[in-house]
């Protein structure tokens, strides 16, 4: 992976070198790692108790995930330059063109660690600076992915009913982690129809992704009650379901924090009553998912699931559903929901340890980038293909 970060030497002219021919099968995927990373930070901040020694390694982790975002950018350059042919194929792939939407949250997941954690580091002001840049160019990307994705399943994919999987929400959530990240930057603006335009275009982007999240899902549900299992390779992505349910929570409470001295009256009260309105049902539903999906992995490991990409999907929904538990913490007073979210924080941290490790032996074995593997004659459910190879 670092080996393919660095830029292509100016000598080698237009033809992919071996650094270039590293990334050839470098999907959009990958952002999945820097969301994980920066959401391990990003949901340590935010824990509503306080941990000794936490807030140090917080950072420490958040300049990790901004040293991945980095590097995969650059990397995902170089896969645009020299292999423009796999670039195409991840974009009519209906399997891996939903993962650009990962782009979105790693870019807004890193800026929102700048402005929680990193200003410890890098300063306040870099640090509020960083997070507006990260801010824009995610929210830009999510939107275009909101729209561009689907509409690829629609007039160029072909996509069946039964084909339905967790990954078709990740360009519609990316809508999401902006509305729940955009608030902490409102204090830094000048008071007034500045606030006031960035805390309500982050509730417009609350309900555009709310609403896409809600017509997509029972496509989602019905495709696993009527279809069987998801293969073995795609049973992690059941915990993708969490990724909207934690974000949105997350935000209803961010929007209340906001709100005092932005929304006057009765209006500015009126966040303080949704947040805990429709975090504490929404919560339910995420706590009964999470069980769900866990039964579903714990079925496909005694069959031999083996490691894959997808397992990142352990990491960042889990990390926003700490959030939003924390939210809930702060603005109810129970005790219950930091103990939740306590015990959350710990399974992400040991998610993130068990796949990060796994990420990097693949890394170092080559397996991760390699290309695809030809196809069986007679392919077993239990595994999946696409056709870009992005996802294994």
């Amino acid at each position: 992976m670092v080996t393919a970060a660095h830029p292509l030497p100016a000598h080698l002219g237009p033809h992919p070198g071996p650094r270039a021919a590293a990334v050839r099968h470098l999907g959009p995927n990958w952002y999945a790692t820097v969301m994980g990373t920066a959401i391990v930070a990003g949901a340590g901040a935010a824990l509503p108790f306080p941990v000794p020694g936490l807030r140090p390694l917080c950072t420490a982790v958040w300049a990790l995930s901004l040293i991945l975002l980095v590097t995969l950018l650059t990397a995902r350059a170089l896969h645009w330059r020299h292999h423009r042919d796999r670039a195409r194929a991840h974009l009519l792939d209906p399997a891996t063109a939903p993962f650009y939407g990962c782009l979105a949250m790693a870019l807004l997941s890193v800026g929102g660690g700048a402005l929680a954690v990193g200003r410890d580091w890098i300063g306040v002001r870099a640090a509020v600076l960083l997070d507006a840049v990260l801010f824009t160019a995610g929210t830009a990307v999510a939107l275009t992915a909101a729209v561009a994705v689907p509409y690829l399943m629609a007039v160029r994919h072909r996509v069946a009913a039964a084909e339905a999987t967790p990954v078709w929400l990740l360009p519609l959530v990316a809508p999401m982690v902006s509305a729940a990240l955009g608030p902490s930057l409102v204090p830094y603006l000048p008071a007034g129809q500045a606030r006031q335009t960035l805390l309500f275009g982050c509730v417009a982007l609350f309900g555009l992704s709310l609403f896409a999240t809600l017509l997509m899902l029972p496509l989602v549900f019905a495709r696993l009650l009527t279809g069987g299992p998801l293969p073995a390779v795609l049973v992690p992505t059941l915990f993708l379901v969490l990724g909207p349910l934690g974000q949105s929570t997350t935000a209803a409470g961010k929007f209340a924090e906001a709100a005092p001295g932005v929304v006057s009256g009765p209006d500015g009260r009126g966040f303080a009553v949704f947040a805990v309105l429709y975090g504490v049902p929404v919560t339910g539903f995420a706590l009964l998912w999470a069980a769900l999906a866990t039964a579903h992995v714990v079925r496909a490991r005694r069959r031999g699931m083996g490691f894959a990409m997808t397992w990142w999907a352990f990491t960042f929904p889990v990390g926003t559903c700490v959030t939003g538990a924390a939210a809930l913490a702060r603005h109810t007073g129970l005790a219950a929901f930091d103990v939740l979210a306590g015990a959350l924080y710990a399974v992400l941290v040991g998610a993130w340890l068990v796949v990060g490790a796994h990420t990097v032996r693949g890394l170092v074995s080559g397996e991760l980038l390699a290309g695809p593997r030809p196809a069986p004659v007679a392919p077993r459910p239990a595994t999946a293909r696409t056709t870009s190879g992005a996802v294994r």
